[in-house]
């Protein structure tokens, strides 16, 4: 029996002050840095202490990697929600509202529960004397919210937060490993490995969709290390629609194993039989099923995970959304480093072979610092040698919560650019430099790609009007 997707809570604590949502939101806005020197993580520990260990004591899947967490999360729960599971995901990072950090079955918290959770968890800590940073408390009030709402399992984004490594997860799944270096030192690989595998405890399952033999060597002999369950990695994509397979299959596939290892070696573990599933191995049963068996099969045939993938929604939105009844057509996408921006492009590649575009223009508007600028700039060049378009900057500040620094400085990546031989242009802010990319494509057949980080997505739909997705 499917459970419901209905959301409950517990009467919030009286004790302490009771701020509103909008209280809520600027606490957390100004608390990102606070004590970000404790690496010790005593305040989590305390916090998470006083909630009953919550961490030690839920069924959690760690995703984690570069690149394709959000996505392979979103495949992942489409997958158990078929299972007949209630399914929890605390993902990262949002584009206008906390509360797309809460998924419950695919639904994100409402802003009462989240205003109540919220300052149940920050009374708390008021109460413990401590002052836990806003992922921090954000981490703990996922774990209350999924508690209170009985989930079966709980799917978690990881970032580079070591808080990670309190968890005791049934899974680790790492995406694919890279570095915006363009030659990475095989040691600077290590240690990222190393950090993304901090959650592997005895017994965790850990898998991989990286295809780079050296990384996966490393991972195999840390899972060793750790006492973990290293299970085969992914080669194949999962059956997805052109263009889709080419730039999210590999995702997906992943998304289908955590599935199946969850599936298969907890929720089913013991069962022989269980009707209605897509990934469970059938026990008890040998060689060729019996006439009956056939029989009954022709007359109630079992979906399967290649129908599944027929019907799945291809795109993740705001991550790689293609909003094709704007004019022009555009596409967001929160690429911010190399191997996220090589994605974008073949994505870019993939749409035009589909339908020839009239105008094409990427507005950029970047923060991470750590890309290697020079390595960025040839991809462009590459990509435009076979495409036509032009590329148009502006400067973003990175906003609570999203990751970045300081705003390129655009009129110095600007006429890099063009030294490249690439059409460019620099604008002081997103306004200017939207409009300007707008009427520079044709209406109906030209595409702006708006990218760079999840910040420009964000301005985006500002510039929009939009205050709730």
């Amino acid at each position: 029996m499917k459970n419901t997707t209905k959301q409950t809570s517990k009467a919030p604590i009286t004790l302490g002050k009771q701020r509103s949502y909008n209280e809520i939101v600027e606490f957390l806005d100004n608390n990102w840095t606070t004590n970000s020197s404790d690496l010790s993580l005593s305040c989590i520990k305390k916090l998470d202490t006083a909630f009953e260990s919550l961490s030690q004591k839920q069924n959690i899947i760690v995703v984690n990697g570069t690149n394709g967490k959000s996505l392979t999360i979103h495949f992942a729960i489409q997958l158990l929600k078929e299972e007949g599971l209630k399914v929890g995901a605390f993902a990262s990072p949002h584009i206008l509202l906390y509360n797309e950090r809460f998924n419950l079955q695919g639904e994100s918290i409402s802003s009462k529960l989240f205003t109540e959770i919220a300052n149940e968890v920050i009374n708390t800590a008021e109460a413990l004397e401590i002052t836990p940073n806003s992922y921090e408390i954000l981490t703990i009030m996922a774990l209350l919210y999924f508690k209170k709402n009985d989930v079966d399992v709980i799917l978690f984004e990881s970032t580079d937060h070591p808080l990670i490594s309190l968890f005791h997860p049934r899974i680790t799944a790492v995406t694919r490993v890279t570095l915006d270096n363009a030659l990475p030192a095989s040691q600077e690989v290590e240690v990222r490995i190393q950090k993304l595998l901090s959650t592997v405890k005895k017994g965790t399952h850990v898998v991989s969709a990286d295809q780079s033999k050296l990384n996966l060597q490393i991972m195999l002999d840390v899972v060793k290390e750790k006492g973990g369950q290293w299970d085969m990695p992914i080669r194949k994509l999962a059956p997805l629609e052109y263009p889709y397979e080419q730039l999210h299959g590999r995702c997906a596939a992943l998304a289908e194993r955590i599935s199946s290892i969850y599936v298969n070696d907890f929720a089913n573990k013991n069962a022989v039989v269980v009707a209605g599933t897509l990934l469970t191995k059938q026990k008890g049963r040998r060689g060729r099923p019996t006439l009956e068996a056939k029989r009954q099969g022709d007359l109630n045939p079992k979906k399967t995970v290649e129908q599944f993938w027929k019907e799945e929604q291809q795109l993740l939105a705001n991550r790689f959304q293609i909003l094709d009844k704007e004019k022009p057509t555009i596409l967001l996408d929160t690429a911010s480093n190399l191997d996220a921006f090589k994605n974008l492009l073949l994505g870019i590649r993939l749409l035009h072979y589909k339908r020839p575009l009239k105008g094409l223009t990427l507005l950029i508007g970047c923060n991470n610092n750590d890309i290697d600028l020079t390595e960025f700039l040839k991809l462009l060049r590459y990509f435009f040698k076979k495409t036509s378009g032009n590329v148009m900057l502006c400067p973003i500040q990175a906003l609570p919560g999203h990751s970045g620094g300081t705003p390129w400085d655009v009129e110095k990546v600007t006429n890099d650019t063009k030294s490249m031989k690439i059409k460019a242009k620099a604008y002081n802010n997103f306004k200017d430099g939207f409009e300007a990319a707008c009427k520079s494509v044709d209406e109906r057949h030209g595409l702006v790609i708006v990218t760079g980080s999840p910040s420009i997505v964000t301005e985006y739909w500002k510039y929009k009007g939009v205050k709730k997705l």
